[in-house]
């Protein structure tokens, strides 16, 4: 069972991470296209995830200015999407990176909010992001400041704040799953569970990268 959730997560990202990220790079009309589908699946899926009317309509307004803020931080930087890229980076590898040292080294659970969630996990999440972050940046040469090499103390704390953040969204959206007694807020990604499941850091860490570059620039 866990073999075949695991094939058909794989199966899934296949095909949906080259066709994200064209969107994403291509940006424009088709950009804003995916970020729709987002956008409505998110809120219809945080509809039927929360009971109470204060956290629905919350959350709602929520959804809505970070989505605006995904958008804006696209579309508004000299940079293009290379910033999104990165930020998307970061979120990717945090997850990823919280998956791996979870299952691997296991340890004591961070929450009881979130009970797959451990200190390993933590530490790898920022490990991972902290790694693909300066691959990215060797590879792209910008990160904030253009042509940077290494990964400047300025730019390592830019990273662990957007990866504490995603970390945050990840144990939020669990509570509210937890509340509800569900495990996914969908099933609409073969293996993934719902958008929300796939984008729970994202939608507080984009919002977050946004302001702070916004001061920065």
């Amino acid at each position: 069972m866990i073999k075949n959730e695991l094939y058909k997560r794989i199966l899934s990202s296949l095909f949906l991470i080259p066709i994200t990220f064209f969107f994403i790079i291509k940006g424009s009309y088709f950009f804003n296209f995916l970020l729709l589908i987002f956008l409505f699946t998110a809120i219809y899926e945080w509809h039927v995830l929360t009971k109470e009317i204060f956290y629905k309509t919350a959350g709602h307004i929520f959804i809505l200015i970070s989505f605006y803020l995904v958008y804006l931080l696209r579309n508004e930087f000299d940079s293009n999407y290379t910033l999104f890229l990165l930020v998307l980076f970061i979120c990717i590898s945090t997850d990823l990176g919280g998956y791996i040292f979870g299952k691997l080294f296991k340890g004591p659970k961070l929450t009881k909010i979130s009970p797959n969630k451990t200190y390993a996990g933590m530490v790898g999440g920022y490990f991972l992001s902290i790694i693909s972050t300066s691959i990215y940046i060797n590879y792209y040469e910008i990160f904030i400041i253009k042509k940077a090499e290494i990964l400047s103390f300025h730019d390592l704390i830019f990273v662990i704040l957007i990866s504490s953040i995603s970390q945050f969204g990840d144990i939020i959206i669990s509570y509210f799953k937890r509340k509800s007694k569900i495990k996914n807020t969908g099933n609409i990604i073969p293996g993934h569970g719902g958008i929300l499941d796939r984008i729970d850091g994202m939608i507080f860490a984009f919002p977050a990268s946004y302001l702070i570059l916004k001061v920065i620039y």
